[in-house]
């Protein structure tokens, strides 16, 4: 059982069986990420089903690998999880050393997130996006610990962090497709 609801919440319809929504998004999601060479095209510029991998980005920028998405729970917010922050010198690094732990602690939650892998009943492993802003910087997305809105709205790029979280797709009722990028996943 997971998230206190039965195992078995498939539907079966006109014989056949119906996952949960959620899923069959992350599935597409993993499947436009590994496949990249359809051409279907839509009105809704931020369709988890578009295709190929780099539609949700401008045409200036092509290359794409990844398909940034956010969860939410049944009252709308986002699904947040940690990551630990690879040490890279940044403006925190200009900080005094007081200020930089604070700021490495305050910024390490994410709500945004790529597929990793999906299996079994409905469970993925997604991997944590570090938010950063035009000028690849930091955003901070939660103050006081409670996020932000603002600061979502200045997210306009993504880094790997190299943390992942092993989810319960069954456990979220909407996912967000954000934008088509291109992450470096490859460990410095």
């Amino acid at each position: 059982m997971g998230c206190g609801r039965n195992e078995d919440v498939s539907d079966v319809r006109d014989g056949r069986r119906h996952d949960n929504c959620i899923c069959e998004v992350v599935r597409a999601i993993k499947r436009v990420q590994d496949i990249r060479d359809d051409l279907d095209c839509d009105d809704c510029r931020t369709d988890c089903f578009l295709t190929p991998l780099g539609s949700l980005v401008s045409p200036a920028r092509q290359r794409a690998n990844t398909r940034v998405f956010m969860l939410l729970d049944e009252k709308g917010n986002p699904f947040k999880a940690m990551f630990k922050r690879r040490r890279r010198f940044d403006e925190t690094d200009l900080a005094p050393a007081s200020e930089q732990g604070r700021r490495d602690c305050a910024t390490c939650f994410s709500i945004f997130f790529r597929v990793q892998n999906i299996f079994d009943n409905c469970c993925a492993t997604i991997q944590v996006l570090e938010p950063r802003d035009s000028r690849g910087r930091k955003v901070d997305l939660f103050k006081g610990g409670k996020l932000d809105l603002d600061a979502v709205c200045e997210v306009e790029n993504f880094e790997a962090t190299g943390t992942c979280v092993t989810v319960d797709l069954k456990c979220f009722c909407a996912i967000q497709c954000v934008k088509d990028v291109f992450i470096d996943c490859d460990d410095d």
